[in-house]
């Protein structure tokens, strides 16, 4: 998608579900981490974190214990409004989530003790600006080989890069922007849905599929992937990620 369209999806998206996938029947078998649970071990009491792309704020808020003070920035306007009424629901007070974007982060130099990042586009450059010196940074990505047999089925992969193209960018970039001791790790996990209703409500609430049920024939090609990859745990597909752990 083009950024134009991503804006679209994510406002639309973030207005109607926000990013909880709760409701969603999925297990998963092979992650090697829990993302957010590695963010929570390295804080400490006193630290600063800060969220890139937070969405609407669900996971930020459930780390609310782990720091002093927890930012989360969203660009979108629909994730924004979802952000606002979660915040105000948690009854948290030391979290704010901002709406800006995460190329122009209006903080202070080394303002952060750790900066996370999940499945959302960061500026290298800015995120080494706002961490403290000893500070550090976490992200968790998508790799272009999540969801194989889904893209495959449906035959919208021209937009696609190599798998290991995201990875290998941010990686040189990091390195880049001044960050040391960058490291990565990746999983290529099975993922059983329950239902083909569950796949319905992740490919249109994620950025899988482009314009996933724009026409009934979406859902005869979701119909045949159901038949085919229907097994005792559930419908599988694949779920591939990286995650890159970087020091200031």
């Amino acid at each position: 998608m083009r950024e134009s369209q991503y804006k679209a999806f994510y406002d639309r998206v973030g207005l109607d579900n926000g990013w909880d996938f709760s409701r969603m029947k999925c297990e998963t078998e092979g992650a090697a981490w829990d993302f957010y649970g590695e963010i929570s071990r390295r804080c400490r009491p006193d630290d600063l974190l800060l969220d890139i792309g937070t969405g609407g704020g669900e996971a930020l808020l459930e780390l609310a214990d782990a720091a002093r003070l927890l930012v989360g920035v969203e660009q979108s306007t629909g994730m924004m409004q979802t952000a606002a009424a979660n915040l105000a629901a948690s009854g948290k007070h030391n979290v704010r989530i901002l709406q800006m974007d995460a190329r122009e982060l209006q903080f202070p130099d080394g303002f952060f003790n750790i900066v996370s990042c999940r499945h959302a586009p960061f500026d290298e450059y800015e995120t080494f600006r706002v961490l403290a010196d000893g500070g550090v940074f976490l992200t968790q990505q998508v790799s272009e080989g999540d969801k194989r047999n889904l893209v495959q089925a449906f035959g919208r992969e021209q937009e696609r890069q190599p798998d290991g193209t995201l990875m290998n960018r941010y990686l040189d970039g990091l390195e880049q922007a001044g960050f040391r001791n960058v490291r990565c790790e990746q999983y290529d996990a099975d993922e059983y849905y329950a239902t083909a209703e569950d796949l319905v409500f992740l490919l249109k609430h994620a950025p899988i599929i482009p314009d996933f049920g724009r026409d009934a024939e979406d859902f005869v090609i979701l119909d045949r992937f159901v038949q085919e990859y229907r097994t005792d745990r559930g419908i599988v597909t694949n779920s591939k990620r990286f995650m890159i752990m970087a020091d200031k």
